[in-house]
């Protein structure tokens, strides 16, 4: 299982199990991760895992949240990254996590009012389509992408209205950075949506499906559900 070490000044002081999809950083008791240091925000940082890959996201902090030195708003992690919260630090440990930086951060961005991003977007969906899944006699079969039927979305507002996209990958992020991130994870249950990065008011800006925004918690979809997410329309369907 993945999990965070604290330390500073490169003592070791104490790791925690990232068993729960989100989980905060801060001074305060109560954040999962406690780190009582004046430099450290009531509520710092949010750490959201899905599936085997992990994002940090700042919490509009004093001090701000670092990774590997670089000042970050929210960031895809990677085994051995070093988070720096105040004068601590929080290693993440994942030998599992997606290696693969363009499969882990590839981001549909929808941008309604450009043409070049409508291109952009039509390259990514035609890369993200990925070859058919396995037969049950085939090894590349795994935990990670779970023999159950395919989704699909189907685009149906924007530049590239009328696109399908196949949902066969342990998970895509979808969204609009700085304005409204999400992730559809492929799990054995089914397909889930949640709720990476947006706010509204100072509020979260959750994606919207049927009308109705999904609130903190992964979604779990169902066969032609409406999901509105950065502006765009778009319709999860289930392929038998």
């Amino acid at each position: 299982m993945a999990k965070l070490v604290l330390s500073l000044g490169g003592a070791f002081q104490a790791e925690f199990p990232l068993n729960k999809e989100r989980m905060t950083i801060g001074r305060k008791p109560g954040n999962d991760v406690q780190v009582d240091n004046l430099a450290v925000s009531g509520k710092h940082a949010l750490i959201i895992t899905i599936l085997d890959d992990s994002f940090v996201e700042d919490l509009g902090s004093t001090n701000g949240t670092y990774v590997n030195g670089k000042l970050i708003k929210k960031h895809a992690l990677r085994h051995g990254d070093v988070i720096g919260i105040g004068k601590h630090e929080v290693k993440y440990v994942n030998e599992h996590a997606t290696a693969d930086d363009e499969e882990l951060e590839k981001t549909i961005v929808m941008k309604p009012d450009s043409a070049s991003a409508a291109a952009a977007i039509a390259k990514a969906l035609g890369r993200a389509a990925p070859p058919p899944a396995p037969t049950p006699a085939s090894p590349a079969a795994t935990p990670q992408t779970p023999r159950l039927p395919l989704g699909k979305l189907h685009i149906l507002s924007g530049p590239i209205a009328g696109k399908q996209l196949e949902l066969a990958k342990a998970s895509l992020t979808l969204g609009r950075p700085g304005v409204q991130v999400a992730v559809i994870s492929r799990r054995a249950e089914g397909y889930f949506l949640t709720h990476i990065e947006g706010e509204a008011g100072g509020s979260p800006k959750f994606p919207i499906v049927n009308g109705d925004p999904i609130g903190p918690r992964s979604y779990q979809l169902r066969n032609h559900d409406v999901i509105e997410l950065a502006g765009i329309k778009m319709e999860f369907v289930s392929v038998s």
